[in-house]
């Protein structure tokens, strides 16, 4: 019991340790490939490879920082709430956006796998891959999709988006705080959110709604949608 539970503050350490100084790496040099999420899991990665440690080990300690992914994602209320006067003055093209924004990405994604021949069950697997995980989860079970499989392209989707949406939009000079904010949220989900977060509170409050809103309509449409476009 003593070395489980060195084992699980010692995990906890070496990943609030490791993602501590990733994120200030990220700030000091802004660079895109120096993503904080990238950076500390590349990182706590090789720790555990060359310490010996197992990922049954790991895993204690992890579920816990997970646990904490709830009360983490409830204070995006917060900058929600300052910025509530700008929800309420443009809330139908909010809510506009955000829904063609959720649909644009999983059809452009299911088309995409579909017309690269790749097998129906990887098809309806990336179809969620821009919504939170755990709704992924159960919109894969329920269109026929791999879970295992979603989960590891909404990972990849929220560390991809993360890394180059921040620089694309400003390529695009698309400035507007609030379009900035819409655009990770829907797009990145979490990852986006915070990354932009650290732009500003009225981008990280626009993310935040981006992301909770676009799993709410996905998930209205995905049983009927997915299988329709999987089948065409």
């Amino acid at each position: 019991m003593l070395f489980e539970n060195t084992m699980i503050g010692f995990t906890m350490i070496l990943t609030i340790g490791v993602y501590f100084i990733s994120r200030k790496i990220f700030l000091k040099t802004q660079n895109a490939l120096l993503n904080p999420v990238l950076l500390s899991t590349t990182v706590i990665i090789l720790i555990l490879h060359y310490s010996g440690i197992t990922f049954d080990q790991y895993k204690p300690g992890k579920e816990i920082m997970t646990f904490l992914l709830g009360p983490a994602t409830v204070a995006l209320a917060l900058p929600l709430y300052l910025n509530r006067q700008i929800l309420r003055e443009s809330l139908v093209p909010i809510l506009v956006g955000i829904i063609c924004g959720a649909i644009s990405t999983l059809t452009t994604a299911v088309l995409l796998a579909k017309f690269s021949g790749l097998d129906s069950i990887i098809v309806a697997s990336i179809a969620p891959k821009s919504i939170t995980a755990p709704i992924a989860i159960e919109i894969a079970l329920i269109t026929g999709g791999d879970p295992a499989i979603a989960v590891a392209f909404v990972v990849f989707t929220g560390t991809f988006g993360s890394m180059i949406g921040a620089g694309f939009l400003s390529l695009c000079k698309i400035n507007n705080p609030v379009a900035r904010g819409l655009a990770m949220g829907v797009t990145a989900h979490g990852q986006g959110t915070a990354i932009i977060l650290q732009e500003g509170q009225r981008q990280g409050a626009m993310a935040g709604v981006a992301m909770a809103l676009a799993a709410i309509s996905i998930s209205f449409i995905a049983p009927f949608y997915i299988p329709w476009l999987v089948n065409l």
